[in-house]
């Protein structure tokens, strides 16, 4: 799309961006996992790259809470867009704010804009004002111009200062020299990505798997409004890389033992489900509260998986509430 002197009005917004420069880097560095993110689903639905930077002037990348009827979400959107792009919004769950799936579905809407609008600076103006509203412009007054850059239609203010905030963050990122600002870098293994879940567990027992703190998890998954984490709603998490192949590993071991306990339930149980078989004795002796030593990698939703107890039940007992496991600890178990 056009450059920083194509209009002087995104200049004006440019150096208002920049206009404290250790801030808007800040800002930026915050930003930057949720950048990329964004940027990756932009390629996938060859969406042009400055409309990666939409959330920023939207929200500055912020997940906004959504309250009655006011948008929500970095992407701002009220709860009819949400609806129409897939969204769900239900108790204990806001679509709008779920990074990964209104990324997705915002993408998409952009893309099924620009093949029928042809022009990326009448897509701004449908993400802004409504789609049937741009395509009534176009009937009315036919595409604009090449030139100048914002459209001399008569459109709402805000509508027109939209594109113009667009093209100036563009500006910004894509010669930051010229505003004395420097842009962060992210190292690839904290790269976001989605892990699908498949079993009901809670947040805190998910950090614990992936090697993070809960708050953290929680953070980068803001559309989920309670501790618990159903397969159905939304299935998947948010996570830097790292932690995502930690998730991963953790949940195959769990599919692997239960294929094995399925298959051969009257045999040797495998070396995971081994104290689970000793623990069962002890459990039958009077007044005797069995228990469990933390050993290193474990995680409380294993834990709970090998004993046949919920995480819940492990969290009230021990008083965790959210607090990672330590090798060595001692659960009790019952």
């Amino acid at each position: 799309m056009s450059d920083c002197d194509a209009d002087p009005q995104i200049m004006v917004w440019a150096h208002r961006y920049t206009q404290n420069p250790q801030r808007f880097e800040q800002q930026m560095n915050d930003a930057l996992p949720r950048i990329i993110y964004v940027q990756q689903a932009a390629e996938k639905y060859d969406v042009a790259g400055e409309f990666v930077l939409l959330p920023w002037v939207e929200s500055q990348y912020r997940p906004v809470p959504g309250h009655r009827n006011l948008p929500a979400g970095m992407w701002q959107l009220v709860q009819s867009t949400a609806h129409v792009i897939g969204l769900h919004v239900e108790r204990g769950y806001d679509g709008r704010l779920d990074t990964s799936a209104a990324t997705d579905g915002v993408m998409h809407m952009l893309h099924d804009y620009h093949d029928q609008l042809h022009d990326w600076r009448l897509v701004d103006y449908a993400f802004n004002r409504g789609e049937n509203g741009v395509q009534r412009m176009v009937q009315q007054h036919g595409m604009p111009p090449d030139e100048p850059a914002i459209p001399k239609w008569p459109v709402p203010k805000v509508t027109r200062e939209h594109l113009t905030k667009l093209l100036a963050i563009s500006c910004v990122v894509r010669d930051p020299s010229r505003f004395n600002v420097e842009l962060p870098i992210l190292p690839a293994d904290q790269h976001l990505e989605t892990v699908q879940i498949h079993h009901d567990m809670t947040l805190s027992a998910a950090a614990g798997h992936a090697g993070m703190e809960t708050d953290d998890l929680k953070r980068l998954n803001p559309a989920l409004q309670s501790n618990f984490l159903s397969a159905d709603t939304p299935g998947h998490l948010l996570m830097p890389h790292r932690n995502a192949e930690l998730l991963r590993n953790a949940m195959q071991i769990a599919n692997d033992q239960d294929m094995m306990a399925s298959a051969s339930p009257d045999t040797t149980l495998p070396a995971m489900y081994a104290d689970k078989s000793q623990d069962t004795t002890q459990a039958d002796a009077p007044h005797h509260v069995r228990t469990h030593t933390v050993k290193p990698g474990e995680s409380l939703w294993q834990i709970a998986h090998n004993y046949s107890v919920s995480v819940k039940t492990l969290e009230r007992l021990n008083h965790l509430h959210g607090k990672p496991l330590k090798p060595g600890q001692v659960l009790k178990l019952d």
